[in-house]
């Protein structure tokens, strides 16, 4: 049986978005809680295909997830990712129902913890709506290219809507930083995603060259 996330906690999942070699260099330094989750980023996997999952895994104790971003063949890439160590995985939204519904089947069969990424999706709730049994976590993001965009935020209004409906947990991602991880629980998201970033790169996240450990603290201390 998978590790069920807890709705009584306020998770950091912690992005990796580079390469291998980040992943040595700071990973080890993170201090393990039951509280961090860590992510293989999408351009991660693509970069470094399930040998990075696995890198991570190794290092890793707790959950590992797999950022990537299901849109189609549902049974290989859910397995794929589990043998790599993997013991969560997201989903695009907009997927086909169909989709979704396997995906959430085979990932509760393989215990692992089921996420649907709405990137993109207007009305989360109507997605919801459509399956045969709800997953373990929505994440609400807003896309790499949208944080830039005036008056894109993350859309903490359909948190309310959809905890109406399901006992589902509610994950902000896009653009967080310790301010945004404050009010995304405030409006009730169970988990906040922080990308690390380098300090060249226009995104906001925790920076590669910070003291992440330190980071992460903060970032716990702020969401408890």
């Amino acid at each position: 049986m998978k590790s069920k996330l807890d709705d009584r906690i306020r998770y950091l999942q912690i992005a990796f978005n580079y390469d291998m070699g980040l992943v040595r260099r700071i990973l080890p330094s993170i201090q393990e809680s039951r509280r961090i989750l860590i992510e293989a980023g999408t351009p991660y996997i693509k970069r470094e295909g399930m040998d990075g999952v696995r890198l991570i895994r190794r290092y890793w104790g707790g959950h590992v997830i797999a950022d990537m971003k299901l849109v189609d063949g549902a049974l290989g890439e859910v397995d794929m990712a589990r043998s790599a160590g993997a013991t969560a995985m997201t989903v695009l939204g907009n997927s086909p129902t169909e989709t979704l519904d396997l995906f959430i089947k085979r990932c509760d069969s393989l215990g692992m913890v089921s996420m649907i990424d709405m990137l993109g999706v207007k009305d989360p709730l109507d997605v919801m709506m459509r399956l045969r049994k709800p997953p373990d976590v929505i994440v609400l993001h807003r896309g790499r290219d949208e944080e830039g965009t005036r008056g894109k935020l993350i859309q903490y209004r359909h948190i309310n809507r959809v905890h109406s409906k399901f006992n589902v947990l509610i994950s902000a991602a896009g653009g967080v930083d310790i301010k945004e991880a404050r009010s995304a629980i405030f409006n009730g998201a169970n988990i906040v995603v922080a990308n690390l970033v380098h300090p060249s790169d226009p995104w906001t996240g925790i920076s590669t060259e910070s003291d992440v450990a330190a980071m992460a603290r903060d970032f716990l201390n702020t969401i408890e």
